[in-house]
């Protein structure tokens, strides 16, 4: 049963509270096209068993209600108002530009024990072309002319970076019907990203003082950007650790990944 919290601009967030409550708790931070509907990661997670799983849809998605100005602050309060239901201490589990909001969470002192960084897409090499300087810009555009489907296209096109054919067969799927309501938040996942997808190695240096272990795991098969980038934050961050996650790619394998929630959860 969908259970709300409120955040601190008073924002009513939806979320489930999954598996027993006297396990140790993990917030999961969904990505640029994901919410609570459509995501099958925390009920596998939870199934797995030895994990209480609170997952929640980011404002302006699913049952989650939304301000009339956004601001990245606004999405850390969303996870403090959920870390303090889960009574005060969990690990955040993030995926894709999810993962790089919890670590922005734990960068801006939310009490969390650990980060689980899954997928991050930092681009910080030229394994693949950075998204355009204007990037931010068309997104709020497109948010502008109520141009939900055209944010789609242009986040596939140029955030993710699938071939153009590849893009024209997605949006014929039944998955854009799924997402399109909410393709208007694309602009917050741009926001979250921040330069971290400009190709620059530099981007990294503002996780240094993150004060929580950080692990960040890469799926084995996935994008060869998102693998350089998750080595890249290792190597840079100070106490954290890369995990490859064999067989991988870019959603999230619950029987791999929440053994190692439950072993970050011991050592935390």
């Amino acid at each position: 049963m969908t259970q709300f919290v409120h955040s601190a601009d008073g924002t009513q967030i939806a979320f489930d509270d999954l598996g027993p409550t006297d396990a140790p708790a993990v917030i999961l931070v969904h990505g640029a096209t994901a919410y609570r509907a459509i995501s099958p990661s925390a009920a596998a997670l939870a199934a797995t068993g030895g994990l209480r799983v609170i997952t929640y849809d980011r404002r302006g998605r699913g049952e989650s209600g939304d301000a009339h100005t956004y601001a990245v602050q606004r999405e850390i309060d969303d996870i403090a108002a959920l870390l303090e239901h889960a009574g005060g201490t969990a690990i955040l589990l993030g995926e894709s530009s999810g993962a790089v909001l919890a670590l922005e969470a734990a960068l801006a002192g939310v009490p969390v024990a650990a980060v689980a960084a899954f997928e991050p897409p930092f681009i910080v090499d030229d394994a693949r072309p950075p998204i355009p300087a204007d990037y931010i810009a068309r997104l709020d555009a497109f948010a502008a002319d109520g141009d939900r489907l055209g944010a789609l296209r242009y986040f596939s096109l140029k955030a993710v970076g699938l071939p153009s054919e590849m893009v024209d067969q997605m949006m014929a799927s039944p998955f854009i019907a799924a997402v399109e309501p909410f393709a208007g938040t694309l602009r917050y996942d741009a926001r979250i990203m921040g330069g971290t997808m400009a190709g620059d190695l530099a981007a990294l240096d503002r996780f240094v003082p993150i004060p929580v272990p950080v692990t960040v795991l890469v799926g084995e098969s996935t994008f060869p950007s998102i693998r350089t980038g998750a080595a890249a934050f290792a190597d840079v961050v100070p106490g954290s650790e890369l995990v490859i996650v064999p067989g991988g790619d870019h959603q999230l394998p619950a029987d791999a990944v929440a053994p190692v929630l439950r072993a970050m959860a011991v050592s935390a």
